[in-house]
């Protein structure tokens, strides 16, 4: 569990711009994340969700502004980096396992290796991990041996291996066929009941209403709306907003 008190601003954005040759990506943004909340990163393809979500742990270099993890700024590269990405978890479209290591082997070899666990402790806390994530029985199971959902909640399990204070999520179930979304959403659901802090890119609605803190609405690259879910939905307050909703919605 977390062990960040309360209300205090775990991940800072200020400023953040980044451009790709011509193309704008990100304006100005200006966004906070406070220990154990979860913000839902919303709007069209080609808003600049997955940008800003790659700024954060540096696999994309913003031009300019800051970010900043407890008030630490995360530096372009070196140990210092490092040593923040190993706080910071992410979970991604792909799963990215390793095909020839079993769900086991996936979630331990970054704690033995960039934490020092022994094996046998990393081991322990891989079979927990496994179960936490309904997975108790797959744990010699190779990716191909497995479905996208429960790749995915390896992939999760994985994340949390490294005991981050940060979780990001890019679309994590934009790969899985409808039947699996529901296991991993479940499953991310429950992470923010317990009070992970969580920074999530997702066309979920249902996720969005039901474990999101706030909603933070993204347009061509800007912030033009932050609500908690509740109030976003029901009263979107921008006209980019409400078409938005209107076309997801009716799906």
């Amino acid at each position: 569990m977390p062990t960040e008190s309360a209300n205090e601003v775990l991940l800072r954005l200020t400023g953040v711009n980044k451009s790709f040759g011509a193309h704008r990506a990100l304006h100005d943004i200006d966004l906070e994340v406070r220990s154990g909340e979860v913000v839902v990163l919303l709007g069209a393809s080609g808003s600049g969700k997955s940008t800003l979500i790659r700024c954060v742990n540096r696999l994309e270099t913003p031009d300019s502004g800051e970010i900043s993890l407890d008030g630490v700024p995360v530096p372009v590269e070196g140990r210092e980096l490092a040593r923040i990405r190993s706080q910071v978890g992410m979970v991604f479209q792909s799963f990215n396992l390793f095909g020839h290591r079993t769900a086991l082997q996936n979630i331990t070899m970054a704690p033995v290796r960039v934490k020092g666990l022994t094996r046998a402790r990393a081991d322990e806390r891989g079979r927990e991990l496994l179960d936490r994530v309904g997975l108790a029985d797959k744990a010699d199971a190779y990716p191909s041996q497995l479905s996208g959902g429960q790749q995915q909640r390896v992939a999760i399990a994985r994340a949390l291996a490294m005991e981050p204070r940060l979780l990001l999520f890019d679309e994590p179930t934009s790969a899985l066929d409808p039947e699996m979304i529901k296991e991993v959403i479940d499953v991310m659901a429950e992470l923010a009941a317990e009070g992970m802090t969580m920074l999530v890119v997702t066309h979920e609605m249902g996720f969005a209403r039901r474990a999101a803190d706030r909603v933070v609405f993204l347009d061509a690259g800007r912030i033009v709306e932050t609500a908690p879910p509740e109030e976003f939905f029901a009263r979107p307050r921008t006209d980019r907003a409400r078409d938005f909703l209107s076309k997801i919605l009716s799906h």
